[in-house]
């Protein structure tokens, strides 16, 4: 079966960032792999899953332990062994990522915002606020309000409900005068989401993965193993992107926005490494009740 070349490199640069960000890896292929899969995995397989990256069993234990204590994964001993899965709190905080990372386009913007006004808050309060409306895809327009022409004010008002923090912040809805944007608007985008950095960011995961994809475009019979080490590579890559990525409306974004080419790339890669990355869990990953089961239905809903 045919392994990439161009995975070796894949692998090398992920292996160079100091540190090695091992929870975060963990993360993407728990979102990716097996939160589908609905079902509290083993210790021990994991373990092997990620040699392939250079974790070490020390640093991935220790990376398991620190995500229970931060209340992403929960824990079962069985005999001697020890099966993880995710917490409610996790699983919530999962729902609207894998929104951001594998949803489907947005339909087309009707010129409204939402603003939260959090100037009531704390220094900490507003901290923990802005770190989840960041995953809603929200922006500062100043210190203290942070806007979004798409969040629904019933996903917002869950978050300040679980946060607390309903009695201390205002949410605003509002209307645009005209939907085109205007050269104040746009410069209030550009600074607000940081929108040169992003377009940095996918340039560089074009230039990583294209090789990849047109090492693969001709190629049938891929390595299970080097599959799954390949999809998670690319999606741990796009997924730290598209969480910083607000998905606005085409008309605020620069022309030529590089987000369009990084984002199909994923998707086609992604199509292509699956078959054989699935047959590779499928024979690595062990539950409690034996095999890991296959996907639900929502796995093949993934980019369209």
């Amino acid at each position: 079966m045919y392994q990439p070349a161009t995975l070796a490199a894949l692998i090398e640069h992920f292996q160079q960032q100091t540190p090695v960000r091992a929870s975060s890896l963990i993360i993407s292929v728990w979102g990716d792999a097996l939160e589908p899969r609905g079902s509290a995995v083993w210790l021990g397989s994991l373990i092997k899953l990620f040699e392939p990256f250079g974790i070490s069993e020390r640093l991935m234990r220790t990376s398991i332990f620190r995500l229970s204590q931060d209340g992403w994964l929960t824990s079962e001993k069985i005999g001697r062994r020890s099966y993880y899965r995710l917490t409610d709190s996790g699983h919530s905080r999962f729902e609207d990522a894998f929104r951001r990372v594998y949803g489907a386009s947005y339909p087309e913007w009707d010129g409204r915002w939402l603003f939260v006004n959090m100037h009531l808050l704390s220094a900490d309060e507003r901290k923990q606020l802005i770190d989840r409306l960041r995953i809603l895809g929200f922006g500062p327009f100043g210190s203290s309000l942070y806007a979004t022409p798409w969040a629904e004010t019933s996903k917002v008002s869950a978050i300040l409900d679980d946060l607390e923090l309903s009695a201390k912040v205002v949410l605003i809805t509002t209307e645009a005068l005209q939907r085109q944007a205007d050269a104040s608007l746009l410069e209030l985008v550009r600074q607000g989401w940081s929108l040169e950095a992003l377009e940095a960011g996918y340039t560089n995961f074009v230039e990583r993965f294209r090789p990849l994809w047109q090492e693969l475009e001709s190629r049938d019979a891929l390595c299970p193993e080097s599959a799954f080490l390949a999809r998670t590579l690319l999606i741990h890559e796009y997924r730290k992107l598209a969480l910083r990525d607000p998905a606005l409306p085409a008309t605020l974004l620069p022309k030529s926005w590089s987000g369009n080419g990084a984002r199909q790339l994923c998707r086609n890669l992604y199509q292509r490494l699956t078959p054989a990355a699935e047959s590779w869990l499928q024979d690595s990953l062990e539950s409690a009740d034996g095999p890991m089961p296959a996907p639900d239905k929502s796995f093949q809903q993934r980019f369209n």
